[in-house]
């Protein structure tokens, strides 16, 4: 692989072009269409040059995990609506304790992370959704709790079935399933387990994805090898 062959490489194992162009598409259309239909419920118009759209600015980076990296536990259904929604109201409640300022800004990323992580919801973009009505000072101040479900939680649900939708022809799976491994093979859950605490990392990829991934690569080692043995 030459240096510009390097250098313009997708960054993610596996990913490719052909990947990318389909994510290109699929998030102009699933940002796009997540601000009409929200702008359109809210009996705001929607039309070009009638107003912001009713779309906070965090579905943004949902849309790169729902598009580009549908396989991602970060960007599954739940975690895209739960994590956006639990952010929201992190913040919120930061912003009403705390009256916003630098200090309500970490606690309410800081609480978002807390909820995500009990909740089993952990999304990246949580984190922008929390500090929304930080920023937002007080004028998010007279919306109340409301904000967290009305817009966060209605883009977060429609983006995610634009994902369901879109993915139903780009040829992933979304929500994501990951392929079970062959049966019979030498590598075991517990193997996996015993891997990872060993990293003491977190990574992002499932534990049933990242099961088979491995058992494919013994599979194709073992057909390598077994091929070298007969040119022998």
């Amino acid at each position: 692989m030459s240096r510009a062959d390097r250098l313009f490489a997708p960054l993610l194992a596996g990913a490719n072009w052909r990947d990318r162009m389909v994510a290109t598409f699929g998030a102009l259309a699933g940002i796009a269409l997540t601000a009409l239909i929200c702008t359109r419920f809210a009996g705001a118009g929607g039309g070009a040059g009638q107003g912001a759209p009713l779309l906070v600015a965090s579905m943004g980076a949902s849309a790169v995990l729902v598009f580009a990296v549908p396989s991602s536990p970060l960007g599954q259904p739940w975690p895209v609506i739960g994590g956006s929604t639990v952010s929201a109201l992190a913040g919120e409640l930061a912003l009403h304790l705390l009256g916003g300022g630098w200090l309500a800004a970490g606690v309410a990323v800081g609480l978002a992370i807390a909820a995500m992580s009990v909740l089993r919801c952990l999304h990246p973009p949580g984190g922008g959704a929390a500090l929304i009505p930080v920023l937002g000072g007080p004028a998010m101040l007279a919306h109340g709790y409301g904000f967290a479900l009305y817009p966060v939680a209605i883009n977060a649900v429609v983006l995610v079935a634009l994902g369901w939708l879109f993915h139903r022809f780009s040829g992933h799976s979304y929500p994501h399933r990951a392929p079970a491994p062959p049966p019979g093979g030498p590598l075991k859950p517990e193997d996996i387990d015993a891997a990872l605490a060993e990293a003491g990392e977190g990574f992002d990829i499932s534990h049933e994805d990242l099961t088979a991934l491995i058992a494919g690569a013994e599979r194709h080692a073992r057909t390598r090898m077994a091929a070298g043995r007969r040119r022998k």
